[in-house]
Order: C-alpha cells, then structure tokens, then sequence
C-alpha cells in the first residue's frame, strides 16, 4: 500500500505509455499481476490456518487418499470468503465505491483500503511477532504503533501468528486419535498380529469417533470463533 501511494501522483503520466503497448505486452502485464493474487488470499486472509488446520485433521485421520485435497481446499475457500466478507464489505462501501463515484481521490481510496485490512490483521497478529519484524526492520519503536504499523511488517507478522496458532489446533485435533493409535497397537501386539498394519484397524475407530462427535461442525465452529 505504501508503495502505491508512492506511485499514485505518477498514474496519469504512466496511462498513455501503457496505451501505447502492444496487446501481447498488456496481456503478460496482466497475468504477472494476476500471480500476486494467490499471494494476497493467502497471505492476509484467513485462509492459512484454515487450510493447515484441514491438513492436520486429514493426517491424524489417516485418510489422506480420501478425502481429496480439491475439496479441502474448495472449503477452506468458501470459509475464507465467509470470514473476509465484513472485511471486503467495508472496502467496498468506504473505499471503492467513494473512488468510483469520484467522491474521493485515489490515495484517500487507498487509505480507507488499508484501514479493515491492518484492523483484521492487527486483531489475529501477536505482539512478539509484530515486535520480531519492527526490530528486524530497524523501525524507530517510538514511531510505530498499531495504527501506522507498515503492512509490509505486519503481513508477515500475520502469517507467523497464523502459523503458531494452526500448529495449537492441529495439536488437540492429534490427541484422541493418537490415543486411538495407542490402544490399536497395543491390542494388535498383546493379540501376537505383528503384520496386520495397525492404521489399517485403526481407521474405522478414528472415522467412528469423528462421526459420532459431529466433528466436521465442531471443526468449523472452532475455526470460526477463533477469528471472532
């Protein structure tokens, strides 16, 4: 964002250079912008932990031929969209909507951007890790605060927190179904079956106890409320 406010007072000198490419050159343009996208989704969205916490649970399930990564990835989308919405709401009414209908400039348009996005991100982000990126920055501390934070410090401040957090969850998510291993194995060695593969038995239990806990809302309602 810092960038482009920079950049902003030079746009209108840069339109008619850019009129003047080739529809080839324009076409590779966009498409370079176009692989910023992914980066943007995942890294200053909700969709990190979702998609970690998705992995953790298809491991300690031992499904990992099951349960297609195409549809974990498809759910943790449509749960990111459904988190971001407020977020892309307030952009929309503060910011995009005031640009378009040139009630403000593009630099004020570009502030009003900024402004739900640092909020959502500050809200998930702990304070050590904003404090690891300032000092690595070599950022005055005294002139830093959570409201004129740099988003090119706290985005990756927000994708380690998001990384700490998504390890918690996968670590409960590990517990009963490892004990479920524990007692899988040691029923198998007392029982002298050394080459029947415990995960092979142990998976039904484990699909038994998801199912009957109701798992996939317990899942998703604890995913939601941890961004509440």
């Amino acid at each position: 964002m810092e960038i482009l406010n920079n950049l902003a007072p030079n746009l209108n000198n840069l339109t008619p250079n850019l009129n003047n490419l080739t529809p080839l050159i324009q076409l590779f343009l966009f498409l370079t912008l176009l692989m910023f996208l992914p980066t943007l989704v995942f890294m200053m969205t909700s969709f990190v932990r979702i998609i970690i916490t998705f992995s953790f649970i298809k491991s300690a399930l031992g499904a990992q031929q099951s349960i297609p990564n195409q549809i974990l990835m498809g759910i943790a989308l449509a749960l990111t969209i459904f988190i971001m919405a407020p977020v892309a709401t307030q952009i929309n009414d503060n910011a995009i909507q005031p640009y378009i209908k040139e009630e403000i400039k593009f630099e004020e348009a570009l502030k009003e951007t900024e402004k739900p996005i640092k909020k959502f991100l500050l809200k998930q982000t702990r304070e050590e890790d904003i404090k690891l990126f300032v000092d690595s920055a070599n950022l005055n501390k005294k002139q830093v605060s959570r409201e004129n934070i740099p988003l090119y410090v706290l985005v990756p401040s927000f994708a380690i927190s998001e990384l700490k957090t998504a390890f918690q969850i996968g670590f409960l998510i590990y517990i009963p179904f490892l004990l479920i291993d524990l007692v899988v194995s040691s029923t198998l060695m007392s029982m002298g079956m050394f080459m029947l593969p415990p995960a092979t038995i142990a998976l039904p239990f484990k699909l038994l106890l998801f199912v009957m806990v109701d798992g996939w809302n317990l899942l998703i309602k604890s995913l939601l409320l941890s961004f509440s």
